[in-house]
């Protein structure tokens, strides 16, 4: 069984996420950036959802911090945003390996998921 960690501030999208991968998967959820490294640092997750616009510690800079972190730098993490192609693209250029864009859906999560972790799902 993987686990997957979910940060983003709006508890009902890490909950949406978190039901549809729950029967296959580990689900850990962090609030915000600080929290989310935090839990990733003791977890060491398989796949991080990770929210680019977050209060305080926000996507950019947590993307930042993964990628500097020796035993987190390949974890696989998919930005999601609610705001634009451009600003999805811009977190794959600061190390987030793919996005999702908002509204979420179960089938796009879970598409996401079988993307990255294939053999598993």
């Amino acid at each position: 069984m993987k686990t997957i960690l979910v940060i983003d501030d709006v508890p009902e999208n890490r909950d949406m996420i978190s039901v549809c991968l729950e029967d296959d998967s580990r689900v850990l959820q962090a609030s915000d950036g600080a929290e989310g490294l935090e839990v990733a640092e003791r977890d060491k997750p398989d796949l991080i959802f990770l929210d680019v616009s977050m209060p305080g510690m926000g996507g950019f800079e947590t993307i930042a911090a993964l990628r500097k972190h020796h035993e987190l730098f390949s974890v696989p993490v998919i930005a999601i945003t609610a705001h634009s192609v451009v600003s999805a693209r811009r977190a794959v250029e600061r190390g987030c390996n793919d996005y999702l864009l908002k509204p979420l859906t179960a089938e796009k999560v879970r598409d996401k998921l079988t993307e990255w972790l294939p053999e598993d799902y």
